[in-house]
This record gives structure tokens, sequence and C-alpha cells, in this order.
């Protein structure tokens, strides 16, 4: 093409070899986005019944016929339960920030392990958090990363123990977010880890320590971990056996019997089978078998929320008193302990292998 007939160069700029008028973006970062269950915005009927309906709507909680449990969802459980459930919100909400308890903790977690891998890596990396149900949502967290330039995001679970129940409905929520998006970051997701030597290590630190300060020795100690509906690990959901992994592998690492440390499932829902023993069935069983000092720890949980703080601190703890129970504590999840921090970063290094 003769010179003069060729079409103009733009002007660049210099420092960037981009031309001048090329849209601006964020650099290259690596964002890292914590992902808990969820909490609703507000103790009254409507944040509740807005919580309760995405939360009773996901198909991988409630796998029950769509055309019923619609039917019996709207018409039935969001016409009562709000109010009920927003009555045990309002005995653990966190008045000073008006939000859940859950809120506060994973917002103090990630603003821990970004202080962790600030001291390392500088500003390479981008903390966020989020949740599958309620606010903040895991939609609005990963535009942000995105607007920020992290081009490639981890997704944390913050579930030790894999379910579809938990784990892969977080999943699905970011993976309908990249759906909206036309650049995708690339994406990695952090796997389960309840088999984690240092999770492990942490668990059985932090129930040392409690139990040291309490001035009397538990008989019994109840890992209870939320329940199941017992048809989702017949259909091959492996979280089950990811628990009663963890509850042997702690009790290995205490140094303790099997009759010290037993695992329990709380928080069924409906008439079907869930995952057995019963935390409430079998805390009210030693109860009234003579055991007179009882500890109750929930692994599972990330984060303390409705059902540790109201249902095992609150009813477990009455059942238990009512039958005949004298002393009975209740073991804080990990939260944002050192301890638990330093796990959470540390998985976040190790799977951020050859991206930073």
């Amino acid at each position: 093409m003769p010179r003069d007939l060729a079409p103009p160069i733009p002007p660049t700029d210099t420092l960037t070899r981009r031309p001048v008028d090329h849209p601006t973006f964020a650099s290259d970062k690596v964002g890292v986005l914590l992902l808990n269950l969820g909490t609703p915005d507000g103790t009254s009927y409507w944040p509740m019944r807005r919580y309760l309906k995405e939360f009773l709507s996901d198909r991988r909680v409630i796998e029950a016929n769509p055309v019923v449990w619609s039917l019996i969802l709207n018409l039935i459980i969001l016409t009562t339960r709000p109010r009920r459930s927003g009555r045990l919100y309002e005995a653990i909400w966190n008045r000073e920030r008006d939000e859940s308890p859950l809120r506060t903790i994973s917002r103090d977690q990630a603003e821990g392990i970004a202080r962790i891998l600030g001291d390392e890596l500088g500003d390479k990396v981008v903390l966020d958090w989020g949740m599958r149900y309620g606010n903040p949502s895991t939609e609005s967290r990963i535009k942000a990363l995105a607007d920020a330039g992290c081009r490639r995001i981890l997704l944390f679970p913050l579930y030790p123990q894999y379910s579809a129940t938990t784990t892969a409905t977080a999943c699905d929520a970011a993976f309908r977010a990249l759906m909206k998006m036309r650049w995708q970051p690339a994406v990695r997701v952090v796997p389960q880890y309840y088999d984690d030597s240092t999770y492990i290590d942490a668990l059985a630190r932090s129930i040392e320590r409690h139990l040291a300060g309490l001035g009397w020795d538990p008989e019994v100690v109840v890992t209870s971990y939320h329940g199941l509906p017992k048809e989702y690990l017949l259909k091959g959901d492996p979280y089950h056996c990811f628990c009663a992994k963890t509850t042997r592998l702690l009790k290995e690492r205490l140094g303790w019997t099997d009759r010290r440390l037993v695992v329990t499932f709380q928080s069924r829902f409906g008439p079907d089978e869930w995952l057995k023993p019963y935390t409430d069935e079998t805390v009210e069983g030693l109860a009234k078998s003579g055991i007179k000092r009882l500890a109750v720890v929930a692994p599972g949980f990330s984060a303390d929320c409705l059902e540790t703080l109201e249902e095992l601190d609150g009813e477990i703890r009455e059942a238990f008193l009512h039958n005949g129970g004298e002393h009975f504590t209740y073991i804080p999840c990990l939260n944002a302990e050192p301890d638990h921090l330093a796990l959470l970063a540390g998985i976040v290094r190790r799977e951020l292998g050859g991206w930073i």
C-alpha cells in the first residue's frame, strides 16, 4: 500500500505503548474471595423473608419436587418462619454494627488474612469476602475484584468438609456471576480441608485452651456438624465421611478415646431421616445416662452463627441441663483467632502457587 494511503498510526503513550485513546483498566492483580453461607440484612419480617426465600429456593439445599416445594415454601414456610427466625437472630445480633455475627466475623477473617498476606506480597493480592445468600452477595464481590484489576480469582468456600449443599452452591453462585461477564478472570477453587494437619491442630489447640480455663473437666466432648438428609449421602455426597474423619483425626491429635469425643449432626429440617446420630438426642441421652459435665464444639463451621450461638449454646445447652446435666460449655468456632487466620492464609498461599 502506498505510504500516503496507509491509515494513520494513532499517537501512543510512551510509557505504556498504548494508543492515547485506549480505555484505561486496572493493573493485573490476584483476587481471593472468602465465601460463606449467608446472613439476613435484619431481623424483621421482610429481611428475614428475603433471606429465607433465597436460601430455601436453592435446588442443592432442597431437592424436593420443585412445584410442590414452591407451594410449601411460599404458602406456608415464608408466612410463618421469618418471624420465628427473626426472634432467634435477635438474640445473637451484633447491635453495635447492626449485623449478624457471621457478617462481623467474616469481615474480621478477610481483614486478618489480608494483613498476613500483605506483609509478604504487598498489594499483589486483593482479599474480599461474600455470602452465598444475602449481602454482600457473591456476584457483587466478584465484580468488585474484577473492577480492582483482578484477572485471576481464588474462590475460597469456608467449609472444611465439602458438601453439595455448601461448597458446591457457593461455587454455583460464583459461576453464575462469571456467566454475566464479558472478560472473565481465570478462576481456581480451594478444595475441602477437613483433614489438613494445620486445621486439626488449630481445632485441638482451641479445645485445649477453652477446657483449660473452665475449672472443671468434661466427661464427653461432642463434635456437632450441620446435618444433611440421609438421601443426599446415598446419592453420593461425601460430607458424612469427611466429618467422621475430622473427628477421628481430632481424637488422635488430642489422645482421647471414642467415649470422650463423639460425632453428631444438628439442625435437621422436615420429616425425612437425616444423618445420625442427632445432636439433640445424643445430648439428652448422655444427660439421662448420668453424664454431668459436657462440652460441645462445631468443627464444620468456620465462624460462629445462628446454628452455633443459638442452637448449640442455647437449645442444646438447655436440653442437657434440663435432663440432669450439671456443667455445659460451648467451645467457640475458630472465627478470627490467630491460629485460624494463619491456617487460612497458609491455604491461600498454597493454592496461589504459580499465580504469585
